[in-house]
């Protein structure tokens, strides 16, 4: 296997290849024969191997299946699925998948909840293109994502009031066509009985209460947590005094923003503006 000149221990994509190779090499099997057991080609194989493509959950499921290490390869792949997300992002997707309650504002970009797939790809590329992340993160983190979606879908999903600064809406995100459908989303999203959705229009200008995103989850032991990202960290917050204030502020953004029905408006408007 090729030598990395990368602390295998902050790479966990290396880590998966080079345990991948060693517990071939021990079976005494080519990457062909790996790749006959585990039903994968060999060319692929070879390039999680060097760490050129990213293990997915199912190849880390097969990997364990076939050298019978019981939950070896899945661990090691939940590793690098965690390093391909921003600081601080797992354990927030952790409280938000158990949330009872989701209040959160959105600034720049549509919140990751509401984006649909090709906004969220457009986004993904776009970092890629800056070099800030590797085309098998990209493709992790929106693959993620798609799996956090998953809570709107729920049988009983969580309350839901977001709002939307109105940069959200007229920031054209991967081509006119793109945008259109993410409008559309978010207009079919606005009409679901468990979503509130708001626009705090520019006019607002220094009146809005918060600088970056935020989030407030209301837990099902009721607590609540905040979280908020920078451009390379995220934090989740639990001091209650901070979390108070955060509710305070997010209080005033509420009757500061559009209403309901002021809000989706400025959505059709955004939209009919992208049409032919």
């Amino acid at each position: 296997m090729e030598q990395q000149a990368v602390d295998v221990l902050s790479s966990p994509a290396i880590r998966f290849g080079q345990e991948l190779h060693r517990s071939r090499r021990a079976r005494g099997w080519s990457q062909v024969g790996l790749s006959k057991r585990m039903g994968y080609s060999n060319t692929l194989v070879s390039y999680v191997e060097r760490a050129k493509r990213a293990p997915t959950k199912n190849f880390a499921v097969k990997a364990d299946e076939v050298f019978d290490t019981g939950g070896t390869f899945y661990e090691l792949w939940r590793r690098y699925a965690k390093a391909s997300l921003l600081e601080g992002f797992p354990e927030f997707a952790d409280a938000e998948a158990r949330c009872r309650r989701l209040r959160e504002l959105a600034l720049t970009i549509v919140t990751g909840l509401f984006q649909v797939r090709e906004y969220a790809e457009a986004l993904a590329c776009a970092a890629v293109q800056r070099g800030a992340i590797t085309p098998s993160a990209a493709e992790h983190r929106v693959d993620f994502l798609a799996a956090r979606q998953r809570l709107l879908e729920r049988a009983k999903p969580p309350l839901i009031h977001a709002v939307l600064d109105e940069s959200c809406l007229v920031r054209t995100v991967g081509g006119k066509a793109v945008m259109a459908k993410q409008l559309d989303h978010l207009a079919e999203l606005a009409a679901r009985p468990n979503i509130t959705l708001q626009v705090a229009p520019f006019h607002l200008g220094e009146h809005l209460p918060f600088t970056m995103p935020i989030t407030l989850l209301d837990l099902p032991d009721g607590s609540v947590v905040g979280y908020a990202e920078s451009h390379a960290h995220g934090h989740l917050e639990r001091k209650r005094e901070t979390i108070t204030a955060w509710e305070r502020e997010y209080d005033q953004l509420v009757v500061e923003a559009l209403p309901k029905a002021a809000s989706l408006a400025l959505i059709h408007k955004a939209r009919k503006e992208l049409a032919p």
